[in-house]
Protein backbone atom coordinates (compact mmCIF):
# COMPACT_ATOMS: atom_id res chain seq x y z
CA UNK A 1 0.00 0.00 0.00
CA UNK A 2 1.31 3.58 -0.62
CA UNK A 3 1.59 5.97 2.39
CA UNK A 4 0.98 9.45 1.29
CA UNK A 5 2.66 12.01 3.55
CA UNK A 6 -0.59 13.79 3.92
CA UNK A 7 -2.52 11.39 5.40
CA UNK A 8 0.14 10.45 8.21
CA UNK A 9 0.51 14.32 9.07
CA UNK A 10 -3.62 14.25 9.04
CA UNK A 11 -3.55 11.46 11.42
CA UNK A 12 -0.98 12.31 13.91
CA UNK A 13 -2.18 15.31 13.99
CA UNK A 14 -5.45 14.41 14.83
CA UNK A 15 -3.90 12.13 17.27
CA UNK A 16 -2.09 13.94 19.41
CA UNK A 17 -4.27 15.65 22.02
CA UNK A 18 -4.37 12.37 23.08
CA UNK A 19 -0.91 10.89 22.52
CA UNK A 20 0.45 10.97 26.25
CA UNK A 21 -2.53 9.80 27.85
CA UNK A 22 -3.03 6.59 25.62
CA UNK A 23 0.70 5.73 25.73
CA UNK A 24 1.80 3.32 28.43
CA UNK A 25 5.45 3.73 28.98
CA UNK A 26 7.92 0.92 30.50
CA UNK A 27 10.74 2.29 31.62
CA UNK A 28 13.02 -0.48 31.57
CA UNK A 29 12.24 -1.21 28.30
CA UNK A 30 12.76 2.47 27.23
CA UNK A 31 16.22 2.44 29.24
CA UNK A 32 17.04 -0.65 27.26
CA UNK A 33 16.38 0.57 24.40
CA UNK A 34 18.56 3.98 25.14
CA UNK A 35 21.44 1.58 26.09
CA UNK A 36 21.93 -0.26 22.69
CA UNK A 37 21.20 3.05 21.03
CA UNK A 38 24.76 4.14 22.90
CA UNK A 39 22.88 7.46 24.33
CA UNK A 40 25.64 8.36 26.68
CA UNK A 41 26.65 11.54 27.79
CA UNK A 42 27.82 14.54 25.82
CA UNK A 43 26.48 12.92 22.54
CA UNK A 44 24.39 14.57 19.91
CA UNK A 45 20.31 12.92 19.28
CA UNK A 46 18.67 12.96 16.37
CA UNK A 47 15.15 11.63 17.61
CA UNK A 48 13.09 10.71 14.08
CA UNK A 49 9.28 10.77 14.57
CA UNK A 50 9.62 12.08 18.28
CA UNK A 51 5.82 12.77 18.60
CA UNK A 52 5.42 14.30 21.85
CA UNK A 53 8.78 13.27 23.25
CA UNK A 54 8.01 10.57 25.07
CA UNK A 55 11.97 9.92 25.36
CA UNK A 56 13.43 13.29 25.65
CA UNK A 57 13.17 12.93 30.00
CA UNK A 58 15.02 9.42 28.79
CA UNK A 59 17.76 11.38 26.96
CA UNK A 60 18.10 14.23 29.35
CA UNK A 61 18.87 12.47 32.28
CA UNK A 62 22.21 11.00 29.91
CA UNK A 63 23.21 14.18 30.03
CA UNK A 64 23.55 14.65 26.05
CA UNK A 65 24.93 17.75 24.54
CA UNK A 66 22.17 18.01 22.45
CA UNK A 67 19.07 16.49 21.20
CA UNK A 68 17.62 17.32 18.23
CA UNK A 69 13.64 16.15 17.43
CA UNK A 70 12.00 15.97 14.05
CA UNK A 71 8.41 15.01 13.51
CA UNK A 72 6.22 15.52 10.42
CA UNK A 73 3.17 16.42 12.61
CA UNK A 74 3.17 20.12 13.76
CA UNK A 75 0.50 19.26 16.50
CA UNK A 76 3.17 16.97 18.05
CA UNK A 77 5.94 19.32 18.21
CA UNK A 78 3.86 22.40 19.63
CA UNK A 79 3.15 19.81 22.42
CA UNK A 80 6.61 18.46 22.62
CA UNK A 81 7.53 22.15 22.68
CA UNK A 82 5.07 23.17 25.64
CA UNK A 83 6.25 20.54 27.76
CA UNK A 84 9.74 20.66 27.26
CA UNK A 85 11.96 24.00 27.24
CA UNK A 86 15.21 23.10 27.92
CA UNK A 87 17.92 24.69 26.20
CA UNK A 88 19.14 21.07 24.89
CA UNK A 89 16.33 20.35 22.88
CA UNK A 90 15.58 21.74 19.54
CA UNK A 91 12.38 20.40 17.54
CA UNK A 92 11.78 20.70 14.28
CA UNK A 93 8.56 20.36 11.86
CA UNK A 94 8.63 18.20 8.47
CA UNK A 95 10.01 15.52 6.49
CA UNK A 96 12.99 14.44 8.02
CA UNK A 97 14.12 12.90 4.55
CA UNK A 98 13.16 16.50 2.78
CA UNK A 99 15.38 18.43 6.26
CA UNK A 100 18.79 19.83 5.96
CA UNK A 101 19.90 17.99 9.13
CA UNK A 102 23.64 17.99 10.87
CA UNK A 103 25.96 15.22 11.95
CA UNK A 104 25.01 13.35 14.71
CA UNK A 105 26.21 10.57 17.10
CA UNK A 106 22.99 8.64 17.75
CA UNK A 107 19.87 8.23 15.47
CA UNK A 108 16.22 6.92 17.30
CA UNK A 109 13.15 6.02 15.39
CA UNK A 110 11.11 4.48 18.24
CA UNK A 111 7.63 3.34 17.16
CA UNK A 112 7.62 5.20 14.22
CA UNK A 113 9.43 3.01 11.37
CA UNK A 114 5.66 1.56 10.00
CA UNK A 115 4.58 5.02 8.96
CA UNK A 116 7.07 5.57 6.48
CA UNK A 117 6.24 5.15 2.37
CA UNK A 118 10.05 3.65 2.34
CA UNK A 119 11.58 2.52 5.06
CA UNK A 120 14.42 1.37 3.40
CA UNK A 121 14.99 5.07 1.45
CA UNK A 122 14.69 6.21 5.60
CA UNK A 123 17.64 4.42 6.56
CA UNK A 124 19.70 5.22 3.59
CA UNK A 125 19.22 8.91 4.50
CA UNK A 126 19.54 8.88 8.09
CA UNK A 127 23.19 6.62 7.70
CA UNK A 128 24.23 9.46 5.78
CA UNK A 129 23.73 11.91 9.14
CA UNK A 130 25.96 9.65 11.33
CA UNK A 131 29.37 10.24 11.72
CA UNK A 132 32.03 8.01 12.58
CA UNK A 133 31.31 5.45 15.21
CA UNK A 134 27.67 7.08 15.14
CA UNK A 135 24.82 4.49 15.61
CA UNK A 136 21.07 4.24 14.11
CA UNK A 137 18.87 2.49 15.84
CA UNK A 138 15.05 1.69 15.05
CA UNK A 139 12.65 0.41 17.92
CA UNK A 140 9.88 -0.45 19.41
CA UNK A 141 8.38 -0.96 22.89
CA UNK A 142 5.81 -3.64 22.14
CA UNK A 143 6.74 -6.91 20.10
CA UNK A 144 5.95 -6.79 16.39
CA UNK A 145 2.73 -8.83 16.11
CA UNK A 146 1.18 -6.31 18.62
CA UNK A 147 2.18 -3.27 16.97
CA UNK A 148 0.87 -4.80 13.75
CA UNK A 149 -2.55 -5.85 15.01
CA UNK A 150 -2.28 -2.20 16.73
CA UNK A 151 -2.27 -0.80 13.38
CA UNK A 152 -4.31 -3.04 11.34
CA UNK A 153 -7.28 -1.88 13.88
CA UNK A 154 -6.41 1.59 14.26
CA UNK A 155 -3.60 2.71 11.88
CA UNK A 156 -4.30 0.70 8.56
CA UNK A 157 -4.13 3.85 6.14
CA UNK A 158 -0.72 4.79 7.35
CA UNK A 159 0.61 1.29 8.13
CA UNK A 160 2.12 -0.90 5.97
CA UNK A 161 3.24 -3.12 8.79
CA UNK A 162 6.76 -3.21 10.79
CA UNK A 163 8.89 -5.67 9.04
CA UNK A 164 10.56 -8.64 10.44
CA UNK A 165 14.19 -7.60 12.47
CA UNK A 166 15.94 -9.33 10.31
CA UNK A 167 14.43 -7.29 7.06
CA UNK A 168 15.48 -4.40 9.23
CA UNK A 169 18.71 -5.14 9.85
CA UNK A 170 19.63 -6.38 5.87
CA UNK A 171 18.58 -2.77 5.11
CA UNK A 172 20.24 -0.87 7.66
CA UNK A 173 23.42 -3.60 7.10
CA UNK A 174 24.18 -2.04 3.18
CA UNK A 175 25.34 1.53 5.11
CA UNK A 176 26.09 0.38 8.50
CA UNK A 177 27.85 -2.78 10.36
CA UNK A 178 24.41 -3.77 12.53
CA UNK A 179 25.11 -5.26 15.64
CA UNK A 180 21.58 -5.66 17.50
CA UNK A 181 18.73 -7.38 15.92
CA UNK A 182 16.04 -8.50 18.53
CA UNK A 183 12.45 -9.16 17.87
CA UNK A 184 11.31 -10.10 21.05
CA UNK A 185 8.25 -10.64 22.77
CA UNK A 186 8.08 -7.51 24.47
CA UNK A 187 10.96 -4.83 22.51
CA UNK A 188 12.29 -4.77 18.83
CA UNK A 189 15.31 -2.91 18.39
CA UNK A 190 17.39 -2.76 15.36
CA UNK A 191 20.70 -1.11 16.03
CA UNK A 192 24.05 -0.58 13.40
CA UNK A 193 27.00 1.76 13.83
CA UNK A 194 29.41 3.16 11.16
CA UNK A 195 32.37 2.28 10.84
CA UNK A 196 35.29 4.16 9.48
CA UNK A 197 35.43 1.50 6.58
CA UNK A 198 31.99 2.55 6.07
CA UNK A 199 31.58 5.49 5.68
CA UNK A 200 31.70 5.38 1.77
CA UNK A 201 28.63 3.28 1.73
CA UNK A 202 27.07 6.41 2.58
CA UNK A 203 27.32 7.94 -0.78
CA UNK A 204 25.98 5.06 -2.22
CA UNK A 205 22.82 6.28 -4.77
CA UNK A 206 19.78 6.28 -2.12
CA UNK A 207 16.68 4.64 -3.00
CA UNK A 208 14.09 5.75 -5.20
Amino acid sequence: MEIKIEDVRRYFDTAAPRWDSRRAVQDDILWDILDKAGIVPGCHILDVACGTGVLFPYYLERRPAGVTGVDLSPEMIRLATEKYRDTRIELLTGDVEQLKLGTYDCIVILNALPHFADPRRLLAVLSGCLGPGGRLTVAHDQARHVIDSHHRRAAGAVSNGLPPAEKTAEWMGQYLAVDTVIDGEDRYIVSGILRKTDIDLQYKTIPK
